[in-house]
């Protein structure tokens, strides 16, 4: 089972300090993934771009395991929506793209049709001990106000047993706190059945605000689309930004959305004068070297830094420093992957300056250097 770098989580292992030398670009490269240099919560919020627990690179840190195999336990009272995200994130066949392709199956109690809550039966093929072969149990929306049949929850701890990854959408977040797996984690679910869940499983830490959370090996998300933010979460986890980045292309939705559900909890919006941020974010993703303090930012937009500040918070969820910085980790990455362009380089052109501003704020949010990405995606295309 793998072990994750977390940010002050105390029922995670944090691993030992870095105690290698340096490679040619004068990164850290020593033992398994920066351990002394875990990703802190303050640098970026818990949040679509920065889930709080960031092992992007899982296969570094344990024996090659990586998902090929993916299951969705299903039974009565499924949502056809979430059950479509799972299938879609990891049933579809993409080989044309030459994108890896995984043995996937919907799985019930008994390979019993079981009823959704659109009204109508979906049959399937496969029992749940179809389930001892997954990488990764996927629990899609499920309902919250029946008791979990005892059979799932004995699947859901086997699979933990054995280390395979676990993974909920929406309310499916419920079946795994039934089952105990939230106890002492963080994790999340609809903003609307967020307060229920918490009331239901005291011992689970609850964060309403977010898209998802990766408390390794456990991964929830909050409702209906945001499935697909955890999912690619865990494609990019897996294969690297240019992977996750041609599987969102094929979904027709962007690889990494920023902010939380914190954007569609609020009902007041702050007073200013625009109408929206949009145009200025897409500015902002152009111009990555320009000075985009708060203040210049500000300016751009003809507020006060602290108006500025209300509403880009209102409409995305974080901080404009939050942001700006989660940005140009995402064109580092690119970069990173696709070009041949040194660390000082790479730091030159996505705006942080010199090659240590990069390594610092690199490895904050990625909890890897950017050396080690290079090496481990270089070869993905």
């Amino acid at each position: 089972m793998a072990v994750t770098v977390v940010a002050d989580v105390p029922h995670q292992v944090e691993r030992p300090a870095n105690e290698g030398g340096h490679d040619a670009d004068g990164d850290d490269d020593g033992e398994e993934g920066h351990g002394s240099n875990c990703a802190l919560a303050g640098i970026l919020p818990r949040v679509a771009e920065m889930p709080p627990f960031i092992d992007y690179l899982p296969h570094l840190w344990h024996a090659g395991r990586m998902i090929k195999n993916v299951g969705a336990l299903v039974y009565d009272g499924v949502a056809p929506f979430e059950l479509g995200v799972l299938c879609e994130a990891w049933g579809t066949n993409r080989s044309d793209e030459g994108l890896p392709t995984f043995d996937f199956a919907v799985c019930s109690p008994g390979a019993r049709p079981v009823t959704t809550t659109a009204g109508f039966a979906v049959s399937v093929q496969h029992d749940l001990s179809r389930l001892a072969e997954a990488d990764l149990v996927c629990v899609p929306a499920v309902p919250r106000d029946r008791e979990v049949p005892a059979e799932v929850i004995e699947a859901l701890w086997a699979a933990h047993d054995r280390g395979a990854r676990l993974m909920s959408v929406c309310t499916g977040a419920f079946a795994l706190g039934a089952a105990g797996l939230l106890d002492g984690r963080d994790c999340t679910t609809h903003w609307h059945y967020s307060a229920e869940l918490a009331e239901r499983f005291p011992e689970a830490r609850v964060q309403p605000e977010v898209l998802y959370v990766d408390d390794e090996p456990i991964l929830t998300s909050a409702g209906s689309a945001a499935g697909l933010d955890a999912c690619l979460h865990l494609w990019r986890k897996e294969y690297g930004a240019a992977v996750a980045s041609a599987v969102a292309r094929r979904m027709v939705v962007p690889p990494q959305r920023d902010g939380g559900q914190a954007q569609f909890i609020r009902s007041a919006v702050p007073d200013c004068t625009a109408e929206t941020l949009g145009p200025l974010l897409t500015w902002i993703t152009h111009h990555l070297r320009d000075d985009l303090s708060i203040n210049a930012l500000a300016d751009r937009m003809a507020m006060s830094p602290r108006t500025f500040a209300r509403r880009f918070r209102a409409e995305t969820g974080t901080t404009p420093h939050a942001w700006v910085t989660s940005q140009r980790v995402l064109r580092a990455e690119e970069l990173l992957e696709g070009t041949d362009l040194s660390i000082d380089q790479v730091a030159d052109e996505v705006g942080f300056g010199n090659a240590a501003a990069l390594r610092h704020h690199f490895g904050q949010v990625r909890a890897v250097s950017p050396a080690r990405y290079r090496r481990t995606f270089r070869s993905v295309s």
